[in-house]
């Protein structure tokens, strides 16, 4: 009888256990801030669906569909835009994103000299992070990050400047030639020295 008790106690504490240990690690992410999160598509007809609100349960699960390009000077874009709350990446080195996507992620650096108050090529400093259909956390130093390969040549290479970074675009790399559709969520972002 003693044996009896003895694996019933035990059973139960694995069964309180198993029930606990979930609910700890979905907390162990710093929360994502509703302020620092938006995204944006372009006016030619991409499309961002989201689940209510953008943020929800701790993460962000996001669809977005993406047309081909219009024509030559009219591109489409779909992107997922982390505002930094210093409105810069001076002092960081590294970027750790815990995400999943069921195509390659690049992660871009909206940057001044890239942008609309710069040559306007749009041609930002560059990662591309494998697709997971899983929760992957993966850790990109900045030193690492490339100027995209139809870079014109009439943008100026100022090199990747951490001051004057405002934000991170996070975006499925579909196509301009073809568009698509890819589905992006994410469950945490941190900046590191």
């Amino acid at each position: 009888m003693h044996f009896f008790k003895l694996t019933l106690l035990a059973s139960m504490a694995s069964l309180l256990l198993l029930a606990v240990a979930p609910a700890i690690a979905n907390n162990t992410y710093p929360p994502l801030d509703k302020h620092q999160w938006t995204y944006d598509t372009d006016p030619y007809g991409s499309e961002a669906i989201i689940n209510e609100k953008l943020i929800r349960h701790g993460g962000i699960w996001i669809k977005f569909k993406r047309v081909p390009r219009i024509d030559e000077k009219r591109n489409s874009w779909v992107e997922l835009i982390h505002k930094l709350p210093t409105m810069s990446l001076a002092g960081n080195k590294k970027i750790r994103l815990t995400y999943q996507c069921d195509i390659p992620l690049l992660i871009k650096l909206s940057q001044q000299e890239y942008g609309k108050n710069g040559d306007q090529s749009y041609a930002h400093y560059q990662i591309k992070l494998p697709a997971t259909k899983q929760w992957r956390t993966t850790e990109v130093d900045l030193k690492d990050f490339y100027r995209p390969d139809w870079t014109p040549d009439s943008s100026t290479d100022f090199g990747l400047l951490p001051e004057h970074i405002d934000a991170i675009y996070l975006t499925p790399s579909l196509t301009d030639k073809d568009g698509g559709e890819a589905i992006l969520q994410v469950r945490a972002i941190e900046l590191l020295p």
